[in-house]
C-alpha cells in the first residue's frame, strides 16, 4: 500500500526502515507522550517486523506507514490506524522524527490517511487521542477538522503517572465537507 501528498510518500515498512524509526524511538523528547517507553534498537526491529506481519492479515486492521519525504527518501517517521469494522471506526495515530517538527508533515500525512479511511475503506468516524500537554499533536487533530469530544482526567496510566488524555473525532460527512471547501 502506497499513498502519496504534495511532499510525502507513505508506504509500508521494510525489515531495514528499523535503523529509521529508532532515531526517534530513542529520543526522550519524541516519546514523552507515548504511551511506550523510550526502545531499545531490539524493540524497534521487532516493532517494524509486527508491522509487516500484520499488513499480510485479511481482513487488515492494521495499517502503520513509513512517513518518506519525496525530495530526499528519508523516512521521517510513521502514521498509522486501526480499523475496526463492525463499528466502521479507526483511531488514528502519528509520530515524527524531531528534526522534522512543525512543518506540516503530520498533517500531511495524517489527512492522507483519513482520506484513504473515509473514501477507500468507507469508515463513518476516525478518532484519535492526545495527552493534553501535548499541544502540537491536538493542534495537528484541530488543522484536520477533528473536533474534541471529550477530555478525560487521569484515564491512562502512563510511565509511573496518571495522565489525561484529549479524545479529537471527525465524521465521514464532515471530511467530505471539508474536501469540497
Amino acid at each position: 500500500m502506497e499513498l502519496t501528498t504534495p511532499r510525502l510518500l507513505l508506504r509500508e515498512f521494510k525489515e531495514e526502515d528499523w535503523h529509521f524509526t529508532h532515531l526517534y524511538e530513542a529520543n526522550e523528547e519524541v516519546m514523552r507522550y507515548q504511551t511506550s517507553a523510550v526502545r531499545t534498537s531490539q524493540e524497534s526491529l521487532e516493532y517494524i517486523q509486527r508491522c509487516l506481519e500484520e499488513a499480510r492479515e485479511e481482513p487488515r486492521t492494521l495499517f502503520d506507514l513509513a512517513i518518506v519525504l519525496h525530495s530526499t527518501d528519508m523516512l521521517i517517521g510513521r502514521v498509522g490506524m486501526k480499523v475496526d469494522y463492525d463499528a466502521e471506526e479507526a483511531v488514528l495515530w502519528y509520530i515524527l522524527n524531531q528534526t522534522y517538527w512543525n512543518k506540516g508533515y503530520v498533517t500531511e500525512a495524517a489527512a492522507a490517511m483519513l482520506h484513504y479511511g473515509f473514501e477507500e475503506l468507507h469508515l463513518h468516524r476516525i478518532w484519535a487521542d492526545c495527552d493534553p500537554r501535548n499541544t502540537g499533536s491536538y493542534r495537528v487533530m484541530e488543522k484536520l477538522g477533528m473536533r474534541r469530544e471529550a477530555h478525560f482526567k487521569e484515564n491512562i496510566f502512563i510511565k509511573g503517572e496518571w495522565c489525561d488524555s484529549y479524545n479529537y473525532a471527525i465524521l465521514d460527512w464532515e471530511w467530505q465537507q471539508r474536501s469540497k471547501a
